[in-house]
């Protein structure tokens, strides 16, 4: 009997270690060099909001706007997020993204507010929009992305992605 109970005790145990992996978070890493042109200072952000709408429409997508600038640190650990292999797939499946370059809090301010994008809390602060350029949801969560994860990035895409529907189901 006391066998089969140090047995019980060693599988439990076994069990509960190999498992504890499936729940592990992966932590959002900055990338090794950042991109000093993730926000181009000489984009014209209104024309590529417009151009991304355009295309959501075609590719039933949504449109993903990141606000942000090239100095801050947390802005290049989401975008070197939505490079990693769990990621990339879910995003650039369901989303095109734009980046809008907020300078120093003086730039592209009418399109923060338009799309209530927040940016008293932070950047990157996201706003998701559907083809006909209605918000559905704006968020400055992100702007800690360092102490996020990759299934805080994953949830947010899988809850934001179109929903699938016969015109766009595989």
């Amino acid at each position: 009997m006391k066998l089969i109970q140090k047995f019980f005790i060693l599988l439990v145990a076994l069990v509960s270690i190999s498992s504890h992996g499936q729940w592990k978070r992966t932590p959002l890493q900055a990338p090794a060099r950042p991109n000093p042109q993730l926000y181009r200072a000489d984009a014209n952000a209104a024309k590529e909001i417009r151009e991304a709408l355009a295309s959501a429409g075609k590719q039933s997508k949504r449109v993903l706007l990141v606000f942000g600038g090239n100095w801050c640190l947390d802005c290049h650990v989401l975008d070197n997020a939505f490079h990693q292999p769990r990621i990339a797939p879910l995003l650039n499946g369901n989303f095109i993204v734009v980046h809008v370059d907020v300078g120093q809090y003086d730039k592209n301010l009418d399109l923060a507010k338009k799309y209530r994008a927040n940016l008293e809390k932070g950047v990157p602060s996201l706003a998701v929009l559907d083809a006909s350029a209605t918000v559905l949801y704006s968020t400055f969560d992100f702007e800690r992305a360092r102490v996020m994860s990759e299934e805080d990035v994953i949830g947010f895409l899988e809850k934001w992605k179109p929903q699938a529907t016969a015109k766009n189901k595989p």
